[in-house]
Parts: C-alpha cells; sequence; structure tokens
C-alpha cells in the first residue's frame, strides 16, 4: 500500500494561525464576545456594559462589566456566598439562589449609581409582568460565556433577579421555566415555585416519603440548619426583603500583615570578645560553685 496523501497543503500550513489562548483553553467565546463589547463609533466613550454570570461547584458569581482596550472592568460584582448574609444558608448554587444573585447584584449597582429609588425593579413575585423595565433604565446584556443556553438554565433565573431588581437586560420569557411552548404562554405560578425554592421542597417531601435514609444523607446541611420543605419559602422570600434592605458590600476585615523574618545585626569584633568574656566568667563562676557544694 502507498502513503496516504497529506490532507494539509503547504499553503495551509504557512498561512495557519495559532488561536488564541482562552480560545484554545475553551474559556472564551470570541465569536459572541466581539458582538457584545463592540459599540457604535458616533457612541464615544459610552461602554456596552455586560451582565456576566458565571457558574461553580459551589458558588455564583454576577457581574457588571464593560470592556476597555486593557482589558474589562467590573462595575459591580456580587456572589453567592454572601447570601448567608441575607438568610440563605445553604443551596446556594440551585435555581432560587441564582435569582437572589442576580437581585442582590442589580440592588447594589443602582444603590452605587444613586438609582434605587427611580428603578425599584419588581417588588412582588406575584405580578403577572415578568419583562417590563422603565424607560432610561441601566442597561445591559446578559453574557453567559460556555454556558449551554437551554430552557431553564440557572443563568436565566440571575437574569430575571437582574431584572427584577431594576436593570433592563433584553430577554424573552421562553428561556426561563413555566414557559409553554406548545401554547406560546408563560406559566407565572410555576415560574414562581421555581424561584422560591419550590422544586428543592417538592423533592425533600418525596425523599422523606420513600427514601429517610437518603433524605438524612442529601438534605443534611438543610436539616443542620433548622429547613425543612415548609421553610424554604419563607427563607427567599425574607431573603429579598433583606436585599432590597441593605444590598451593600460588606467590609472585610483588615487581615494583619506577616511580617519577613529580619536577620539579627552581625557582632563587631569587639563585641565578640566581650561576648566570649562574659562567657568564661560565667562558665568559671558556675564552676566554683559546683567545688563549693561538693566540699559542703
Amino acid at each position: 500500500m502507498g502513503l496516504l496523501k497529506s490532507s494539509k497543503t503547504k499553503a495551509y500550513i504557512r498561512r495557519y494561525q495559532v488561536k488564541f489562548r482562552r480560545r484554545r483553553e475553551c474559556k472564551t467565546d470570541y465569536f459572541a464576545r466581539k458582538r457584545l463589547i463592540t459599540q457604535d463609533k458616533n457612541k464615544y466613550l459610552s461602554p456596552k456594559y455586560r451582565l456576566v454570570v458565571r457558574f461553580s461547584n459551589k458558588d455564583i458569581t454576577c457581574q457588571i462589566v464593560y470592556a476597555k482596550i486593557v482589558g474589562d472592568h467590573v462595575m459591580c460584582a456580587a456572589y453567592a456566598h454572601e447570601l448567608p448574609r441575607y438568610g440563605v444558608k445553604v443551596g446556594l448554587s440551585n435555581y432560587s439562589a441564582a435569582y437572589c444573585t442576580g437581585l442582590l447584584l442589580a440592588r447594589r449597582l443602582l444603590t452605587k449609581l444613586n438609582m434605587a429609588n427611580k428603578f425599584e425593579g419588581k417588588t412582588d413575585l406575584t405580578e403577572d409582568d415578568s419583562s417590563f423595565t422603565p424607560e432610561h433604565a441601566f442597561r445591559a446584556f446578559l453574557d453567559v460565556g460556555l454556558t449551554r443556553t437551554n430552557k431553564g438554565n440557572r443563568v436565566f433565573a440571575a437574569l430575571k433577579g437582574a431584572v427584577d431588581g431594576g436593570i433592563d437586560v433584553p430577554f424573552k420569557d421562553k428561556c426561563l421555566v413555566g414557559y409553554n411552548n406548545a401554547a406560546k404562554e408563560m406559566d407565572g405560578d410555576k415560574l414562581r415555585n421555581q424561584l422560591l425554592g419550590g422544586h428543592v421542597a417538592g423533592y425533600m417531601r418525596r425523599l422523606q416519603d420513600k427514601n429517610p435514609e437518603e433524605y438524612q444523607a442529601h438534605f443534611s446541611r438543610f436539616i443542620k440548619a433548622g429547613l425543612g420543605p415548609d421553610d424554604l419559602e419563607n427563607m427567599y422570600k425574607s431573603a429579598h426583603t433583606a436585599i432590597r434592605n441593605d444590598p451593600t458590600m460588606k467590609q472585610r476585615e483588615e487581615v494583619k500583615k506577616h511580617h519577613a523574618m529580619k536577620r539579627k545585626r552581625k557582632l563587631t569584633l569587639s563585641e565578640k570578645k566581650n561576648r566570649i568574656k562574659q562567657k568564661k566568667a560565667s562558665a568559671l563562676k558556675r564552676a566554683v560553685a559546683d567545688v563549693e557544694m561538693a566540699a559542703v
């Protein structure tokens, strides 16, 4: 058999260009980023703001970011690990926690810009209109990174929280939990139930009935915090109220700096001789004392 012909021509190899590092690491979608940060030329020095939402195993990060030539600038940020301060002590990465984090970011940003009283957002989840935003509100565009934007994803819960907090973020209801594709309508009760932890409470009740041992293992932190299926809704409602009352970031306590070890100053020749003299006198004094003790 003959050798296989190479599919890479010489022209291809010579013109090949290595992709950006963050593209090779699968961290940044530059196709989407270009469209999120590009602004019209007649809008000089008016940045295009992005609502950046990222999830880790135990935390949620929500940020308002805009691009500069030297890099991105974070204007405001909120994290799920701040939620215990508002009463949400467990379940810091679920759908309901994502909504709380988005709400916290919106209220913190508007407070920082002195716009909190003008744009209060949606204060009552029982309202049917979920996408209404007043004119001249702070506008941002959702940046999901490499997250799959399937229906009901948690990034849209953070978006919903930001919109209810008073930020103008373009979106459609069909990305949220509760939207019926066949009927082309939104089920507000289903969405409200999800935002207030109803899906977690339902799963807790099923495990309590069918497998109590698995319930004890799976929800051990909830049990330790004294939370049952009937307590989640009130917990999230109280958190929403607390976030609106005080969305400011708590200042970190100053950490004491550990100073580097300092070496001792070297002794001069005269100091060394004097030290040796003192050691000899001390040793002689101890020897005389031992002899006297032996004579007694």
